[in-house]
């Protein structure tokens, strides 16, 4: 038991699994074996049969959490390869992010309010589609519930990840400039990711997105959430 719960042997494990977890959706192909949904299942199932306390293990997972800030600042390298065609589209972009960030807000806690959600939830679901970090705060600064905002927005970037080209390719969205800001808008680092595997250009526009949305979304949800009676 003493050896299961070793911060190193439990780091090990984690790449472990999302290695075989890549592997196996590459021999696959299916798109439905994310390997950060599996390599999160395959955890799971770890922990509950050896009896590893989530506490032992986060212990562990600091020592990658450490690594998403430089991972974070990385997606600027293949934004940089861009800037010259992200300089001729400025406009275009910022109105789309912008109303893409307010579609955003406004569904989702219209939804959640129609179907009865208290306050506390419908505030932890408005900042779903921004990177962890900033939809924490957001959350915490609406009198939301942090954790649930974070397990929300795992959800929405596995989500994204594994059904967002599917989804654009039925709307009939076939610019790799769309595409890509769709992705990094609507399912923030993990669509990012997804988008970085189908090329440069793809993951670059996915930064970006994901940028700009992290940003408008910090600063708008008050005023939304305010002028729709919610805060």
């Amino acid at each position: 038991m003493e050896f299961f719960e070793n911060k190193f042997f439990l780091l090990a494990i984690t790449f472990g699994f999302f290695f075989f977890s890549k592997l196996l959706q590459k021999k696959t192909g299916w798109v439905v074996l994310n390997p950060i949904l599996l390599a999160i299942a395959l955890l799971i199932c770890f922990l509950k049969f050896t009896g590893v306390s989530y506490e032992t293990y986060n212990e562990a997972g600091s020592l990658v959490e450490f690594w998403l800030k430089p991972a974070v600042v990385a997606l600027g390298v293949p934004l940089y390869l861009q800037l010259r065609m992200i300089k001729k589209q400025l406009m275009p972009i910022l109105v789309s992010q912008l109303v893409g960030c307010i579609v955003g807000l406004v569904s989702v806690t219209i939804i959640a309010k129609l179907m009865g959600a208290s306050p506390a939830v419908i505030m932890s679901l408005a900042p779903k589609s921004v990177t962890t970090p900033i939809a924490m705060e957001v959350s915490k600064a609406a009198g939301g519930i942090p954790s649930l905002t974070a397990a929300v927005v795992v959800v929405v970037g596995l989500f994204g990840a594994i059904c967002g080209f599917k989804i654009l390719q039925v709307g009939h969205v076939g610019s790799p400039i769309a595409q890509g800001l769709s992705m990094g808008t609507a399912s923030h680092a993990v669509g990012t990711s997804r988008a970085m595997e189908v090329s440069g250009k793809y993951g670059a526009y996915a930064s970006l997105g994901l940028t700009l949305n992290g940003i408008l979304t910090a600063l708008l949800t008050p005023t939304i959430l305010h002028l729709l009676g919610l805060y």
